[in-house]
């Protein structure tokens, strides 16, 4: 096949050779008739107008074959491509088989859920199984989707390789082949390569997106299963709620209806308990981890200040205000527990009374032999009781058994709750408040048995266990309360920096009993903590939380309450956290208590750097925790800007200045200095201001701007030493040899001088009545000049007496003269 261009070639030299070949004839044969050799011109060039026409059709089929292809060899590299990248992703799918596994372990789940709601209900609901039901339904659904949300991903994937293989394979372009024989079987060669490379992963590709599918249609069925099971809980639920005082079971003493085995109730109980725990601990870990670490950031706190005591001998050992630092571990899971089980949500009640029963045995060791023996057998007692309450709430179904069990204990914790109050020992009580919560649950068991008596079981069996209770949390509550108060007490009292309002309580004011603020949030949190166990209060509490989490839009800006309130907790843990890490590291105890100064010098910087570090994380986190878009940031920090260039210069430049200072280091915590003529020693380094000890006790407040602008002198870069100078005036009568080797002589018995450098003596002047003396000297520490000098001069003046060397002093001769010849007008005077 000739190619165009060599047509286009060839049209040339032909078009060159009739030109060249008339010329020449014309020039030859003159003679010869004209015409003649026009119509050979003419057939000649009607022949190569026909050869170009022909030249050019070929050229459009060679440029129309050449683009065809290309476009072959693009489609069979995306095939190619596209396969290569199918083999790979079907080796990162997870095995269908492992979705059919967690498939068959979801509906065994179920099958545990459901046991005493929807089968084998038995005489009646109870709110406690209703509750446990919901929630592994709720997490059974959640996870379920999980997996459903993984094959729908899984499917879009193959379902994606396998349109782009299908659609790179019909593209039409394939099936043109080329003219020239030798080429057509070339591109036949490469197809079926392609094909058998294709062709297997596009059956796989089909193969496993059938299977997908098929998991899919039975999460789906699955899925809808557990949210029909969850309504026709929530169902129940309701119907408990509204008919809360209604007869559920005969009176006590009648014939009972049909009640399940004890021992299957007991074993079906367990099963669910445990079942619920596992997946509230696996969709809770972070918040438990959360947790787990405020438990070790208060066991050092607490340690900490512990160590403060004990290296200052401020340990007592009735331990009378110092509970707290008894025993620093027990502490801190004592009252993180206490405070933070309410970022648990909706926790099940096998996991509070873990948490509770945690918490109990750390408060028996922390008030051990601290409160009286009477009353610690009541502890004791109410711990034994609530014990045993518990366990009757485990159960999840009822049973004639359960009922008697119910009554007894009741009757017995309200006999020995009136006998606790008539003892009238409440004056050794050391929180008066848990007289009145024994009260309360004498009361609470007599309507309880009351109520179980007559058939009211469900609210029989929750007053049964919150009368039990409620004493337990009062007393935790009440002591968690007086251990925190102890705790920021002895934090002050150690606590040397000039703000007294550290963790955003005057101690001043405080004295000796707990802030109101903390004794409302106890209240608070005890009526939360027992409305849990009644099913009126999810259905009351329910609209409350929705109001505070709907989204609420301002503008284009969309809130919610929530998130407000979650900003505002993270950045007061922020600022919290930002004055612990100045307790640590600024202070005069920690100093003393590591026997060194040195130890904590260049700390001050970090420390700044540390706790602006801690407010930009708290910031950043809060506003991402309250979905606040960043952009909107940008502007309000621009809009900042603005106001900060025209008001708040001074403001920001003392920020800025703490910043230099942090970075540069000029002067460090613990650094001996001198500002504009005034000494003494860096307190604290703050974001606007530093703290300087004055040697006269009092604490100078500089802004950081006007610290960098003064002159400072920093004696510890130097390595504390500062050269000493006294001057000495003596007689001229004085033999002058002998008073300098007296004098170095005593500087040379003196430890504190130096020896490198060497003290220098040196006769300065003749003076008006004394020759002018100076010693220069260096001890080993700025704070030694004073009494060194101080020793020095009594030394000098000792020896000065011994060898009859005199120190003189300045004198004036004063002389009266009479007048001789005074005046007449003197005389008239």
């Amino acid at each position: 096949m000739t190619s165009r261009f060599t047509r286009i070639i060839i049209i040339l030299l032909c078009f060159n050779f009739l030109t060249v070949s008339t010329s020449g004839q014309t020039k030859s044969e003159g003679n010869e008739d004209i015409d003649s050799v026009k119509v050979k011109t003419k057939g000649f060039m009607s022949r190569m107008q026909d050869f170009a026409k022909k030249s050019a059709k070929e050229s459009i089929e060679d440029f129309k074959s050449d683009k065809v292809a290309m476009i072959q060899l693009e489609v069979i590299n995306h095939i190619r491509l596209t396969t290569q990248d199918a083999k790979g992703y079907l080796k990162t799918i997870t095995d269908t088989a492992a979705f059919r596994k967690k498939l068959n372990r979801l509906k065994e789940d179920y099958i545990i859920a459901v046991e005493g709601v929807l089968t084998n209900r038995g005489t009646t609901q109870t709110y406690r199984n209703l509750a446990s039901t919901k929630r592994v339904l709720n997490a059974l659904t959640a996870d379920a989707k999980r997996s459903k949300s993984l094959l729908d991903l899984t499917q879009k994937n193959l379902a994606s390789f396998h349109y782009k293989i299908d659609s790179l394979s019909t593209a039409p372009e394939l099936f043109i082949f080329p003219k020239d024989s030798a080429q057509t079987m070339d591109y036949v060669r490469t197809l079926a390569s392609v094909a058998v490379d294709a062709a297997p992963v596009d059956s796989l590709l089909k193969s496993t997106n059938t299977k997908v599918q098929k998991l899919l249609y039975s999460y789906n069925i699955i899925i809808s299963e557990f949210q029909n099971a969850v309504e026709q809980v929530e169902g129940f639920e309701r119907q408990m709620a509204n008919e809360t005082i209604a007869r559920e079971l005969p009176n006590i003493w009648q014939k009972q209806l049909h009640f399940r085995p004890f021992k299957d109730i007991v074993s079906f109980s367990l099963h669910k308990n445990i079942l619920t725990l596992n997946f509230y601990v696996v969709n809770n870990a972070g918040k438990l981890c959360i947790i787990v670490f405020l438990i070790l950031c208060s066991y050092i706190y607490l340690n900490a200040l512990r160590k403060i005591y004990h290296e200052k001998g401020l340990l007592t050992k009735e331990m009378n205000g110092q509970l707290v630092i008894r025993y620093p571990a027990f502490s801190a899971v004592l009252i993180v527990l206490s405070l933070f089980q309410f970022l648990l949500l909706s926790p099940p009640f096998t996991l509070s009374f873990i948490i509770w029963m945690i918490c109990c045995l750390c408060l028996t060791a922390v008030f051990k032999n601290f409160i009286t023996s009477y009353w610690m057998k009541v502890w004791l007692l109410m711990v034994v009781f609530f014990i045993f309450a518990s366990a009757a709430n485990l159960l999840l179904q009822a049973s004639r058994p359960e009922r008697w069990y119910m009554l007894t204990l009741a009757l017995i914790g309200a006999l020995a709750g009136i006998i606790i109050l008539r003892q009238k020992r409440h004056v050794e009580l050391r929180e008066k408040w848990i007289a009145y919560s024994i009260l309360v649950m004498v009361c609470i068991e007599v309507i309880s048995s009351i109520l179980n008596i007559y058939g009211r079981f469900n609210l029989a069996k929750t007053l049964f266990l919150v009368g039990f209770l409620n004493v337990i949390i009062a007393i935790l509550f009440l002591w968690v309360v007086r251990l925190i108060n102890e705790g920021l007490l002895l934090a002050f009292e150690v606590y040397t920096v000039q703000d007294r309002k550290l963790f955003y309580v005057n101690f001043g004011k405080v004295g000796g009993q707990a802030p109101s603020l903390l004794y409302v949030m106890l209240v608070l949190g005890w009526i939360v903590l027992l409305g849990h166990n009644f099913p009126l209060f999810e259905f009351l509490s329910k609209p409350v939380l929705e109001f505070m989490s709907t989204k609420r839009t301002l503008g284009n800006y969309s809130f919610s309450i929530n998130g407000i309130l979650l900003f505002f907790i993270i950045m007061t843990i922020s600022v919290i956290l930002s004055k612990i890490v100045s307790f640590f590291t600024s202070d005069d105890h920690l100093i003393s208590a590591k026997g060194t100064k040195e130890s904590s010098r260049g700390l001050g910087s970090w420390v700044l750097l540390l706790r602006i570090s801690i407010l930009s994380i708290g910031l950043f986190l809060a506003v991402a925790a309250a979905g606040i878009p960043i952009e909107r940031i940008t502007i309000i920090i621009g809009a900042l800007g603005v106001g900060i260039g025209f008001g708040l210069q001074t403001l920001v430049n003392n920020l800025v200045s703490g910043l230099i200072i942090a970075f540069e280091k000029p002067v460090n915590v613990g650094d001996i200095v001198d500002v504009d003529g005034q000494g003494g020693t860096m307190k604290s380094i703050g974001f606007r201001s530093s703290v300087i000890s004055t040697w006269d006790g009092g604490d100078l407040v500089m802004p950081n701007g006007d610290l960098l602008n003064s002159h400072l002198m920093n004696w510890t870069l130097s390595g504390n030493r500062r050269r000493l100078s006294m001057a000495i005036g003596i007689a001229y009568d004085t033999d002058l040899q002998k008073c300098r080797e007296i004098i170095y002589k005593i500087l040379e018995e003196e430890d504190r001088v130096l020896k490198n450098p060497k003290p220098v003596v040196n006769f300065e002047l003749f003076g008006n009545n004394a020759i002018e003396l100076k010693i220069q000297l260096w001890t080993r520490h700025l704070n030694e000049n004073n009494q060194t000098r101080n020793d020095l001069i009594i030394a000098i003046k000792d020896a000065f007496d011994r060898n009859d060397i005199r120190i003189p002093f300045n004198q004036q001769d004063v002389y009266l003269h009479k007048a001789i010849n005074p005046t007449s007008k003197d005389k008239e005077m």
